[in-house]
């Protein structure tokens, strides 16, 4: 969990820690992104040829669960099942130089037999991004390998794995005939560029960015570079791959960079809290920087989205320059605003972070009022009424409720007004009830990640002086500093789960500052 010399949850100073990582932000300026089952199966893939191709390899059979799966419960784990038992199996049918033939057979085997099982069956799966042309691409080449493997012990007479219910390969097909073509592509879609397959190799009209990346994503870059890239160690997406690859030791992250992302969720966690910090002011300038007219996008080769253009100016707000909030006018959908425009599906998180962005504003600059009162008010209905009747919200960026109703709760707290307060009340009560034993909170275990977003919730909102909300996050605080060291496991949607790491360490940071702001004097003595 840390990141810096000074530990959160030991008394020390919450100031230090949150000096370290901010620093962090600055040092390495693309992000702190925990490694993917689905990115690294993918490379390992596409690209034998890159740096560490073994040590992907590797993590990918060490990540296997005892039932053959990889990833979370849930349908979560279907996506990186599918990549990492392709990844393998494609290094088996390959030959390729250095590896365990039976180890990897052995990892293919429990693979096959997990999906198989999984497939047979009807699944709810998660709304994950490209999902619905992940999961074809990857049937259809893992169907296309196994037919060519009866050669290999214990691997022959598999049948043909089947799509889940409700997809086809028809949508694949038209987005591969489109990239052929040389069309231009939509910025979100080169994101998952890989589902492509060849067809994504040195695609007409697509071009890295300045920094080297396709779609801020390691596997379609690798996609794009194709076999071609073995040959070409000058290529600059290449070199990006190997700086990414340096980075993580050979596994590699679902995305990166996610710059603008990264700082602004944690800056506006840590101010948000009180926490006393020193923002470089070069950081800020960053942040200003990145807010065009048609939005700001999370890093480099992403499209700009509502969700990083709302936190960038809600973080400029909180620091004291606030910025005119124009460019989230063309995400407006109706009386809520889109992750995308065209976007489908809804996110909750998205809206009480356009909440933010607004109302913060409005508080700077109250002059503006006029312009944005009936956005704000149509925002905090909206986010009312997605609450769901036992005081939660869930959404389709983070798979735990507890970030989704953080972020509503506070944005209803702050800018929603009176009729939002007991949907507020609600939310807290929900958090009261569902507190595990331990203290901790979280959606398949206790986390810290999820039990800081569960603090926050008790303790900044109205009614956070309750006796049973500082009981209740003084438990928290004590899980969290019995748990400093642990891994945070994947709760962010991607094409896989995973960790933005300073974004959950700002939130323990945050959450700690908070609990002992606010300790019940009972419970600590002796």
């Amino acid at each position: 969990m840390s990141h810096g010399k000074t530990t959160v949850g030991d008394p020390v100073d919450i100031a230090a820690a949150a000096g370290e990582l901010v620093a962090s932000l600055m040092l390495r300026p693309w992000g702190q992104v925990s490694p993917s089952v689905y990115e690294t199966g993918r490379l390992v893939s596409f690209a034998p040829w890159l740096t560490g191709h073994q040590e992907r390899i590797d993590f990918l059979i060490r990540t296997q669960h005892r039932d053959g799966s990889w990833g979370a419960p849930d349908g979560f784990g279907l996506v990186p099942t599918l990549s990492a038992t392709e990844g393998i199996l494609s290094a088996l049918t390959r030959g390729d130089a250095g590896t365990d033939r039976h180890r990897l057979g052995h990892t293919v085997r429990r693979g096959l037999r997990g999906l198989a099982d999984w497939l047979s069956r009807r699944l709810e799966l998660p709304d994950m991004p490209a999902i619905e042309h992940i999961v074809p691409s990857l049937v259809a080449l893992i169907n296309r390998r196994c037919e060519g493997i009866e050669g290999i012990e214990g691997l022959g007479g598999h049948a043909p794995l089947p799509l889940p219910e409700g997809m086809s390969y028809d949508t694949l097909h038209l987005v591969r005939s489109w990239i052929k073509s040389g069309a231009e592509i939509p910025e979100k879609l080169l994101h998952a560029l890989e589902i492509a397959g060849e067809e994504a190799a040195g695609a007409p009209g697509i071009r890295p960015t300045v920094i080297g990346t396709i779609g801020a994503s390691p596997a379609a870059t690798a996609a794009w570079l194709g076999e071609r890239a073995a040959a070409d160690a000058g290529e600059p997406a290449r070199e990006h791959l190997e700086a990414v690859v340096r980075l993580h030791g050979g596994p590699v992250p679902v995305g990166l960079p996610i710059t603008v992302f990264e700082r602004t969720w944690v800056l506006s966690c840590l101010v948000r809290a009180g926490v006393p910090v020193d923002v470089p002011p070069e950081m800020v300038a960053d942040i200003r920087a990145a807010i065009a007219p048609a939005g700001t996008p999370a890093g480099y080769g992403l499209p700009p989205d509502a969700d990083t253009t709302s936190m960038a100016l809600y973080t400029l707000a909180l620091l004291g320059s606030p910025y005119e909030p124009d460019s989230l006018w063309r995400f407006r959908t109706g009386v809520h605003f889109s992750t995308w425009p065209g976007e489908q599906g809804t996110s909750v998180s998205v809206n009480a972070h356009v909440l933010d962005a607004f109302g913060q504003y409005v508080a700077r600059k109250p002059t503006a009022a006029p312009r944005y009162q009936e956005a704000i008010a149509d925002l905090a209905a909206w986010i009312r009424d997605q609450q769901r009747p036992d005081g939660c919200w869930s959404d389709r960026w983070h798979a735990s409720p507890y970030y989704a109703t953080v972020s509503c709760a506070l944005a209803l707290d702050a800018f929603g007004g009176s009729a939002s307060e007991q949907a507020v009340r609600a939310a807290a009560e929900w958090v009261l009830r569902t507190q595990r034993e331990d203290g901790s909170w979280g959606r398949w275990q206790g986390t810290t990640e999820e039990t800081a977003y569960a603090m926050q919730t008790l303790l900044l909102t109205q009614g956070r002086t309750d006796p049973r909300r500082l009981s209740a996050a003084d438990r928290g605080y004590d899980h969290m500093t019995r748990s400093t060291g642990r891994e945070h496991p994947p709760l962010w949607l991607d094409k896989d789960l995973y960790v933005p790491l300073a974004v959950a360490r700002a939130a323990v940071i945050a959450s700690s500052h908070l609990a002992r702001q606010a300790r019940v004097p009972d419970s600590v003595s002796p």
